[in-house]
């Protein structure tokens, strides 16, 4: 059986991030799914010198459980237009611990705002920087105006956006 990273990269106790990686993780069968929360990942912000000290246990077993994983799907909360500082600060972590940050992983990127841009900006800069950092980015989505497109009990309400995430669904799952 597959095993499948689930998470959305924010700290956000209501992350609409998370709600978006939850709902389409759960869309699939026949797979071990591992959702995680990033508030289990916070550490001292990154540096040069606190490197020298040694990396923080927190960043180690977010790389045990990518190495153990099949596949990642991440859906992403656009801070300023880039990565919130959690899920920086945990790539910055997570990244000198080998070369190889996503190990080869089979990718699912996703992205949603309350705005009509979706987080498009901070999905593109994923979709496009994780292939040289040993991502293998199979899929990507993105959701705008979430309050509007979303709902926990339907799911995707616009048949169109619906559609598009049903399209990359099935190819995250056709590359495992």
């Amino acid at each position: 059986m597959k095993k499948i990273l689930v998470f959305g990269a924010s700290n956000s106790e209501t992350s609409i991030n998370r709600q978006l990686a939850n709902y389409a993780a759960d869309q699939l069968k026949d797979v071990d799914l591992v959702k995680l929360d990033m508030n289990d990942f916070e550490m001292p912000i990154y540096s040069p010198k606190r490197n020298k000290e040694g990396i923080p246990e927190p960043a180690k077993k977010f790389k045990e459980l990518l190495r153990a994983s099949d596949g990642l799907i991440i859906s992403f909360a656009e801070h300023n237009g880039s990565y919130t500082a959690i899920f920086k600060n945990l790539l910055d972590w997570a990244s000198v611990i080998e070369k190889d940050m996503w190990l080869g992983k089979y990718m699912f990127l996703m992205a949603t705002s309350p705005g009509p841009r979706g987080g498009i900006a901070v999905l593109k800069a994923a979709a496009e920087r994780f292939p040289f950092m040993g991502g293998n980015v199979v899929a990507q989505f993105s959701l705008p105006s979430f309050g509007q497109n979303f709902s926990s009990e339907e799911g995707i309400k616009d048949e169109t956006l619906n559609t598009a995430f049903k399209k990359q669904l099935e190819q995250f799952v056709a590359t495992l």
